[in-house]
């Protein structure tokens, strides 16, 4: 690494870490302020206010804002830089644009590959730690209120059950019915089931099991109870508030594969979540090359006018961003395309803005 690269890589990491410091802590501040009549009501101890719930939400917010916060920073650096004729004394002494790129490249590169490890296994444990505070103690205590409950666990078997208590992890009148082309062929029914969390099964009690026959079906009644897997969990029935962003990646992919299996909706939240965790740190490397495109050029006016370009750059990525999420939400376009769209789009406009500069 030569000393040029030292210097712009610095100016490049230094930057987007201060940045980044002050706008967490700003979010930081603001939500201490929305949130401590909350915490007041619900007595929250303030070791586990400062100790569980912002200690992780910290990274949680310094990574969410760290595509927008290169940007910025990279605009104001190196607007700066411009303005005292660093970069055009850069250029004059032979070195092409292109070349100015590596450091930056190089800067991109390493946030991106920071975040993607961040949010693909790290940070979905602090989620975890974080979202169990907010439904402690800012949101309203949860109970599965659903009456007459039917799911698929697998493509050919149903479970029902009239109503399901989440304290004690029990479903009333439940049963499982298994099809053969569309045709009933076995019918379990139990007066209740309760999960035994020692053995991570389901116990059924005073069951009964019906299989359907041609000329006559068979009826057998054979223990009081039985402890099965089934094919569901309890975590099913539980909260379900951000509960896609514990999962770390292979979790992630496990858990799209079991819904898929059981043929069930809600499906599109879970691969939103995972396409955007892939496209992030790509993110992070496409806004800081054209935040140096944006910047790279002395202007009459200073860096004010960049800055600004910068900002309105900034602005129309959140808002193809909102957009986009929005849409995959909807169901009006295939996730993976909706997640990527903002990246796609931005890598038209800095390949416009690039071949537009002169080198």
């Amino acid at each position: 690494m030569k000393i040029l690269d030292k210097y712009i890589f610095k100016k490049f990491l230094t930057t987007y870490v201060f940045a980044v410091l002050v706008i967490v802590l700003v979010i930081l501040v603001i939500d201490f302020v929305e949130k401590n009549d909350d915490f007041i009501e619900k007595n929250a101890p303030m070791n586990e206010i400062l100790g569980v719930y912002y200690l992780n939400l910290a990274p949680y917010w310094a990574n969410y804002i760290s595509p927008l916060m290169i940007f910025i920073s990279t605009v104001f650096f190196t607007a700066k830089m411009a303005s005292h004729t660093e970069i055009i004394a850069i250029l004059t002494s032979g070195t092409s644009f292109v070349r100015l790129m590596k450091p930056y490249l190089m800067g991109s590169l390493v946030v991106a590959a920071v975040s993607f490890i961040m949010v693909g296994w790290l940070l979905p444990r602090a989620n975890a730690k974080r979202i169990s505070f907010e439904n402690k103690y800012i949101k309203e205590q949860f109970f599965f209120s659903d009456r007459d409950f039917h799911m698929a666990i697998s493509g050919d078997t149903y479970v029902y059950f009239s109503s399901y208590n989440n304290d004690s992890k029990t479903a009333y009148d439940f049963t499982i019915e298994k099809f053969d082309e569309n045709e009933l062929v076995e019918k379990l029914s139990a007066r209740r089931i309760m999960w035994i969390d020692t053995l991570n099964k389901w116990r059924i009690y005073d069951y009964k099991i019906r299989k359907l026959g041609i000329l006559k079906d068979n009826m057998s009644f054979p223990k009081t109870h039985i402890d099965s897997a089934v094919g569901m969990f309890p975590s099913d029935f539980e909260s379900t508030h951000a509960i896609y962003e514990t999962f770390t990646i292979p979790e992630l992919n496990h858990k799209i594969n079991l819904i898929e299996s059981r043929g069930s909706e809600g499906i599109a939240s879970f691969q939103i979540e995972l396409y955007q965790r892939f496209a992030t740190p790509f993110a992070v490397v496409i806004l800081s090359l054209i935040g140096l495109i944006v910047s790279a050029r002395k202007r009459r006016g200073g860096v004010g006018l960049q800055i600004a370009i910068g900002f309105v750059l900034a602005f129309v990525y959140i808002l193809f961003y909102i957009m986009s999420k929005g849409i995959a939400e909807s169901g009006n376009m295939p996730p993976l395309l909706a997640v990527w769209m903002p990246n796609i789009v931005f890598i038209l406009i800095g390949s416009g803005m690039y071949f537009g500069i002169p080198k």
